[in-house]
């Protein structure tokens, strides 16, 4: 009792972390509704799931193999086992051993046939469970063996014992010497024979992993240790043959990492095969879907192979098993009752066997997923559902967003269990994210030192203190130095305070890593810095409007928009279908590219500058103040919908901002209340794009070439561009201005088709039908001429690649005409380009002169 006391009271702290880490992160959680597996109302949905399970016979208990940690001295079902492949010869710690073990190795001994002077030699792993054999078995059609069938064989430690040669086709005669020891009660396949030849099933571990008192001479001594001493007998016996280096793949319990043994052990089973039937057609069928789909093969391949599940571990903590053994009146075999208490099940008892019967509760529990599977009903107060509100409205629920590697552990086991107990699913859809490894793809460990604490993350923490949490834990002194030099490696300088936005914003970016997330904090550092970008430049806007501005509620599609209002409005339109589009998916790293795209580089690099002239004018013309009214109300619009659109990835900060936009109409009390932007399809203006995406393009090279040049941020040289499309000339002219500003230039004017290169200027090409020059007085040349001069050679290697390539024999007749069409135009546009180049370096050498 003390000790469930003290488990309770950590519970009672460790949850609060939990709970205090999910708040951080901003989880929008009614924790009134907080639920503990232990809780009364909870463990009343437990008991009655195990009674109705039992009464429908899905649930029995029997004799069988299960996996057990001896250091933890529970069974455990086959997910809780993790298979590590060993190469060959290698040497493991495990817990509660202070050796290492040998692992990876193949030993042959020989068991004489009793009365005669022959042997049989067989192979094994693990040559400590020799003590349990009761055969050797080989295969019926071994022509070698076939004599030795039916003799019996000397067990060189228990003479006395009946040991007898089998034949069984589960041997293999290729494998080994094609004799087979057999050890029915620490082998699954030795099991099953032992049942089929009706062999004696003799455990010789207790349940700390030592040899039990049947053991002879090796009784007591750790199991690896008889694994030593055992050889060492047969040496001395002249019965070992040899040991060598094995691959295998060996069982470690996933929470000790002890090595896992197969033993008989009494627990209570449940037979799942047709509730994962009916799951399995769920999924097939679209009642349930699991996002990302890829997850749907391990999903059929866990389920359509399922085995029954052991519930029962023998743990202190966890839900007792409601079940009663019969101790009194003695019984030949064990009898039990189950009952949601003592009283229930003993008239359950004493009307089967009369009064007088004496019961004692089994003392096991639960295994934690059993009460786990319930939760999506148990947490509304089932099986009590007649008249519960709460049941009636909110369950079945709509969507568990849960980790991978528990699709079968938990997920599948909920599914079930409610398709069981209610004949519902318990959800419509699963959304499965990735797990988070450190920046190096590694899981995140201990020992390894790069466990990442989300408040870590949010507040920051100094490289001292990570050293000093290592302590908070159990691990060996020899465990935290190592985990200290790990920590020094990834963060010498600690863990910079990143804040709660930009781990959430991070996190989500990440998702579309698929089934492993690699966490590298420099990223999560370059969000905050976005976050800062979105505080700095919303904060900048807000200046635009004034105090007395008031949002109209609505934009009109009549207004006199500027161009830049009409692309920024197309652009804020799709940004808002990507993210909608993304959400409703679950791809949440696409909504993370679409925000972050839209607000850094189209609203803040390019409209919020173009604005600048439209308030910073002197004039106070009506089409002046009409045009700025109209720019507010756009800026407007930019700003609430990017806080909308941005606030389920950046909650706190949208929120903030959010509350400082100016007064309107369809201002919600919060932005959590607020209605999510979707598309407006009269705002979409393809023309307008391409418009931009052309200006973009010709003011990236003119910064471009400035930069080139080493001029003055601050210098605006006159600039001129040449553009062989007459539609694209009537876009550009109608909007040099806007490319001046973009290209951070003087003037610039569009030259008309023929006329002559302005002299004084360097040239730089765009495309094949498009050409830039800026004014270059005052300038050194030779800095761009060597420049010019590598993008000619660049470009002669590419014609002669063309030329080469079109040149090749049986190129006519062995190439497609669509790809010799595509390699024509792309040599054409290659030449055209070379030329532009080389006219360049001419028109440089001119002006050096």
């Amino acid at each position: 009792e003390r000790f469930l006391e003290r488990v309770g009271a950590g519970k009672d702290k460790n949850p609060s972390h939990i709970k205090h880490q999910l708040n951080k992160i901003a989880a929008s959680t009614d924790w009134s509704r907080e639920r503990f597996t232990m809780d009364p109302l909870l463990n009343k949905a437990v008991v009655a799931a195990f009674i109705r399970f039992h009464d429908q016979g899905l649930i029995s208990r029997d004799n069988r193999l299960v996996n057990w940690c001896p250091h933890l001295r529970t069974a455990l079902s086959d997910l809780e086992v993790d298979h590590e492949e060993i190469p060959g010869i290698t040497y493991l710690e495990i817990p509660g051993y202070d050796q290492k073990v040998e692992v990876g190795v193949l030993c042959e001994f020989k068991y004489q046939i009793k009365g005669s002077n022959d042997f049989l030699t067989v192979a094994t792993t693990r040559i400590e469970t020799m003590l349990g054999d009761t055969a050797v078995a080989v295969h019926p059609e071994d022509d070698r063996y076939l004599k030795f069938v039916g003799k019996e064989l000397v067990h060189p430690f228990f003479p006395d014992r009946k040991m007898v040669v089998i034949a069984d086709t589960m041997v293999d005669r290729e494998f080994g010497t094609g004799c087979v020891k057999i050890t029915p009660a620490h082998d699954k396949n030795d099991f099953m024979a032992g049942q089929r030849h009706k062999l004696e099933m003799i455990s010789i571990f207790d349940d700390n992993g030592h040899i039990a008192g049947n053991g002879g001479k090796f009784a007591g001594q750790h199991r690896f240790e008889a694994r030593k001493t055992i050889e060492e007998e047969l040496k001395k016996l002249s019965l070992w043959v040899q040991k060598k280096p094995h691959a295998m793949s060996l069982g470690l319990c996933s929470r000790s990492k002890d090595i896992i043994e197969p033993f008989m052990k009494p627990q209570w089973w449940m037979n799942c095969k047709d509730l994962a039937d009916k799951s399995v057609k769920a999924l097939r069928e679209g009642e349930l879907k699991i996002i990302p789909e890829f997850h749907h093969n391990t999903w059929y391949r866990w389920l359509e192979n399922i085995q029954e599940w052991c519930i029962s571990r023998q743990l202190w903590w966890g839900h007792r098993i409601p079940a009663y053994k019969v101790v009194k009146p003695p019984q030949d075999k064990e009898m039990w009752f189950v009952g949601k208490d003592m009283a229930e099940a003993l008239a359950k008892a004493e009307a089967k066997l009369g009064k007088g019967v004496v019961l004692e509760q089994d003392e096991d529990v639960l295994d934690t997923w059993f009460s786990s599977g319930l939760f999506p009903f148990s947490v509304f107060g089932w099986p009590d559902t007649e008249g519960n509100d709460d049941f009636e409205s909110f369950f079945p629920t709509s969507l568990l967003e849960t980790g991978h590697d528990i699709l079968f552990f938990w997920v599948a086991r909920m599914v079930m269990m409610s398709i069981g107990l209610t004949g519902k699913l318990p959800f419509k859809t699963v959304y499965l994210h990735a797990m988070v490894r450190d920046a190096h793809g590694r899981k995140m460990s201990k020992s390894l030192g790069n466990v990442i604490d989300p408040i870590e993350v949010i507040e920051g923490i100094e490289l001292e203190q990570l050293h000093l949490k290592l302590y908070e834990g159990n691990l060996p002194e020899k465990e935290i130095e190592k985990a200290k030099k790990g920590q020094a490696a990834d963060y010498p300088d600690g863990i910079p305070e990143c804040g709660a936005d930009a781990l959430r914003f991070g996190l989500l970016a990440y998702t579309s890593q698929g089934k492993n997330v690699n966490l590298d904090i420099n990223r999560v550092v370059g969000y905050r810095h976005f976050c800062n970008k979105v505080w700095n430049a919303t904060r900048f806007g807000l200046t635009y409007f004034g105090e007395d501005f008031k949002f109209s509620g609505a934009l009109r599609l009549s207004a006199p928009f500027a161009w830049e209002d009409r692309w920024i409005l197309s652009r804020l339109s799709v940004c808002a279908d990507k993210t909608n589009k993304a959400m409703q998916s679950y791809e949440f790293a696409a909504a993370t590219t679409a925000t972050y795209s839209f607000f850094l580089y189209e609203l803040c690099d390019v409209y919020l500058e173009l604005l600048k002239p439209r308030f910073y004018a002197e004039a106070e013309s009506e089409e002046t103040v009409e045009d700025r009214k109209v720019a507010r109300e756009v800026l407007y619009i930019c700003l609430d919908w990017s806080m909308r659109l941005l606030h389920p990835l950046l909650p706190y900060l949208t929120e903030e901002l959010y509350q400082r936009l100016p007064p309107s109409p369809t201002k919600a009390e919060s932005i959590t209340i607020a209605q999510y932007p979707t598309t407006v399809i009269g705002w979409n203006n393809h023309i307008v794009e391409q418009e931009m995406e052309l200006l973009s393009e010709i003011a990236g090279k003119f910064r471009s070439q400035k930069t080139s040049l080493g001029l003055n941020p601050g210098s605006r040289p006159l600039g001129y561009v040449r553009h062989s499309d007459a539609d694209n000339v009537a876009s550009l002219r109608k909007l040099t201005t806007r490319l001046s500003r973009m290209g951070a230039m003087g003037e610039i004017k569009v030259l008309a088709e023929g006329e002559a290169e302005p002299k004084g200027t360097l040239r730089d090409v765009v495309s094949d039908r498009c050409m830039i020059f800026t004014a270059a007085e005052g300038v050194d040349l030779s800095q761009e001429m060597a420049k010019l001069q590598k993008k000619v050679v660049s470009a002669e290697k590419m014609v002669a690649s063309y030329v080469d390539k079109i040149a090749a024999p049986g190129y006519e007749d062995k190439v497609p005409a669509t790809v010799r069409e595509t390699n024509a135009q792309k040599m054409e546009s290659s030449q055209k380009e070379l030329l532009e180049l080389r006219t360049a370096v001419k028109n440089i050498q001119e002006a050096m002169k």
